[in-house]
């Protein structure tokens, strides 16, 4: 683990601890906490990094290019949601006992402007709100404080995406479950990857277009 100063501690706390009464507090979540919470972190690697905010997220320029973004990335996306269909939920829904829960969704159903709307905004709020937090932020600052052993890998994976687990409590316990192993899939892919958080992004993104537009077609 390279030499931290002050400023790489106490930025990164400080941080963690205003996400964690942001998500747990008093104040009312809404749907764009977490665009509000990618603000605050991309001050606060502003801050401890002088003015280098978005390298030390994972956002590399150089895999920035269509191949990535609009063939390997949407490829990906789409074999994750077809292991999410046919393996992970049938297998969590028989270990709980709990179906998974849609219905904060069902507006969605056979509805074009509003599952338009909701494309947009997981977007915005899922694809980049979520993977600046929990794969760009979280998951880097561990790596930066504990480094990138295996062990430390696992751990990271595992404590990380338990967290972005917990944060799904709309879709019942199976939900949490659901959503925890496909972001440690994600995590592992950010971590094969290289830290490439565009990619990650952009397969978040892509998975969750392909859910919403079954629900709108009424196969969810």
């Amino acid at each position: 683990m390279k030499k931290m100063t002050f400023r790489h501690i106490v930025i990164p706390l400080l941080t963690l601890a205003l996400i964690c009464f942001l998500y747990f507090g008093p104040i009312t979540r809404t749907p764009f906490e977490n665009i509000i919470i990618s603000i605050i972190i991309i001050i606060a690697n502003y801050i401890e990094y002088k003015g280098k905010p978005f390298s030390a997220l994972g956002f590399q320029r150089d895999k920035f290019n269509a191949k990535n973004l609009l063939v390997h990335a949407p490829l990906v996306a789409f074999g994750l949601f077809i292991l999410y269909v046919f393996a992970i939920v049938p297998g969590i829904e028989m270990l709980t006992g709990v179906p998974i829960d849609y219905s904060s969704m069902n507006q969605l159903k056979g509805n074009l402007s509003v599952t338009i709307v909701w494309v947009l905004i997981v977007w915005a709020t899922a694809a980049f709100g979520e993977e600046i937090i929990f794969r760009g932020y979280l998951m880097r600052q561990f790596v930066k404080f504990f480094g990138d052993s295996k062990i430390s890998i696992v751990l990271n994976i595992v404590l990380v995406t338990g967290f972005f687990g917990l944060m799904h409590s709309q879709q019942g316990i199976t939900g949490q479950l659901v959503t925890w192993i496909i972001g440690a899939l994600i995590a592992l892919i950010f971590y094969l990857r290289k830290y490439d958080l565009w990619f990650v992004i952009a397969v978040h993104g892509f998975f969750n277009t392909i859910a919403l537009v079954c629900i709108y077609l009424g196969l969810a």
